[in-house]
């Protein structure tokens, strides 16, 4: 008990930050999900245009969680031990994974254009290498972000600062998912020869590239984190070297408090699904309203744009309950998240049963009250039980509980996709099954400061 108190006494002493604070601490994420998104939003895609086989896809959409699940807690833990005094803890980090992943985001659209022929074990191969090394670029742009809300944020304001945070990266994801339509729209091609990758699909890479470098010029220059200094004199430290004591992964992690591990087990049944979903949803459009299974056909490609038209309004959704997520009670912020979720769960058995794209929209729309449950409620909740000892390390590490499920679910596919006749539709019940002990899971939490 007296433990507690005295977490939440050190918490108490951060100083409320303000508005001019919360805006540049949020803002940049907007360029660094554009970048994550663009990823996210495409690979399956792209690979299958390549010439990847359907049952085969989840092997690509392993490496994204494994980059995750070696980089974020890595970036998080040495960046605990870091100070410069020109650019702080956490924005070395931001600048170096930034601008590895603008070099990627140049090349990995081009898989297709380098001659290596529709299907080739080069192009995959390129490919993959590709997706590896944005994703690592990407976990390590974004991770600094995440881990200066505990720093600089008291209890109060926690809520607020990730509900904004999520709130500029769902703008982000919206420009990204939607970028290929409308380039599409104002005449870019959205076909290309066979085996190569549409141009609306390049550009949108280009485009992203340059404002994931804005962004983090932007946040660099304006973002001024707490010095060691300060944060020894905020959580009356005996001084400041002890933000710098070398403390072993395994000493962290047997530090961290209850919520942190049972908040792993609530993660780890959502983040089975959202991989099926960013993996399958372009292949099931297709399948469901276009009627195609045809990579190469016209008819996919607009379901790829369609697809990124549904993850837009799943972002915009997200922004809109983003803000009032601002003001979530600790009394209903469980709550609340069931309710989501369950609503998540819906919107995925529409994706399968669905055979129009009003219906599709409906879907998305409900999954994107979830998606902004997801991303900010358990950080929420993490970051209110973290003492100020640690926090990066113990932020990476909760990393791992949304890689590793991601990782399972990506090697299962090889064994469900098939059983399921190789349709990428009926993906989307198990999806739904997955929320649905998702959603109830979350009581396994108390939300304790």
């Amino acid at each position: 008990m007296q433990e507690n108190k005295n977490k939440h006494s050190v918490q108490s002493r951060l100083p409320r930050l303000s508005q001019k604070q919360i805006f540049l601490m949020t803002f940049g994420y907007f360029g660094t999900q554009i970048a994550f998104a663009m990823q996210t939003g495409t690979m399956g895609r792209i690979f299958q245009t390549i010439g990847a086989d359907p049952n085969r896809l989840g092997f690509f959409f392993i490496l994204p969680p494994l980059a995750g699940l070696v980089t974020q807690p890595l970036v998080d833990y040495f960046s605990d031990k870091t100070w410069h005094p020109r650019y702080g803890r956490r924005m070395p980090y931001l600048i170096l994974g930034s601008l590895v992943a603008m070099v990627v985001m140049f090349l990995l659209p081009n898989a297709g254009s380098f001659g290596f022929g529709f299907g080739s074990k080069e192009a995959l191969i390129f490919a993959a290498i590709a997706v590896l090394f944005i994703d690592l670029a990407c976990n390590v742009a974004q991770q600094p972000f995440k881990m200066i809300i505990p720093d600089m944020a008291n209890e109060e304001q926690s809520q607020t600062l990730w509900s904004l945070q999520n709130v500029w990266g769902s703008l982000g994801a919206l420009t990204a998912f939607g970028a290929p339509f409308l380039l599409t729209a104002i005449g870019l091609s959205n076909t290309a020869k066979v085996g190569e990758v549409p141009q609306s699909v390049r550009v949108s890479f280009y485009l992203a590239a340059l404002i994931l470098g804005l962004s983090t010029f932007f946040t660099v220059k304006t973002v001024k984190e707490y010095s060691p200094e300060e944060m020894a004199r905020y959580r009356k430290k005996a001084n400041a070297k002890r933000d710098v004591v070398k403390t072993s992964f395994w000493l962290t992690l047997k530090g961290a408090p209850q919520s942190f591990w049972r908040l792993g087990i609530a993660a780890f049944f959502v983040w089975m699904a959202i991989p099926y979903m960013w993996t399958y949803s372009t292949g099931a459009l297709a399948e469901t309203i276009w009627q195609t299974t045809d990579p190469s056909s016209a008819a996919y490609q607009a379901a790829g744009n369609w697809f990124g038209l549904l993850q837009a309004v799943y972002c915009a959704v997200a922004i809109v309950f983003g803000l009032l997520f601002t003001k979530l009670s600790k009394k209903v912020r469980r709550p609340v998240y069931t309710i989501a979720l369950l609503l998540g769960a819906i919107g995925f058995f529409l994706i399968a049963i669905g055979h129009s794209q009003a219906l599709s929209i409906l879907a998305f729309v409900l999954f994107g009250i979830a998606w902004i449950a997801i991303i900010t409620i358990p950080f929420t909740i993490l970051t209110n039980a973290l003492d100020g000892e640690h926090n990066g390390a113990l932020l990476g590490f909760y990393n791992c509980f949304i890689c590793i499920p991601q990782m399972i679910a990506s090697s299962l596919s090889f064994l469900i996709l098939p059983a399921l006749g190789g349709s990428m539709a009926k993906m989307f019940y198990l999806c739904a099954f997955f929320f649905v002990i998702g959603a109830f899971s979350i009581w396994l939490v108390k939300d304790e400061r």
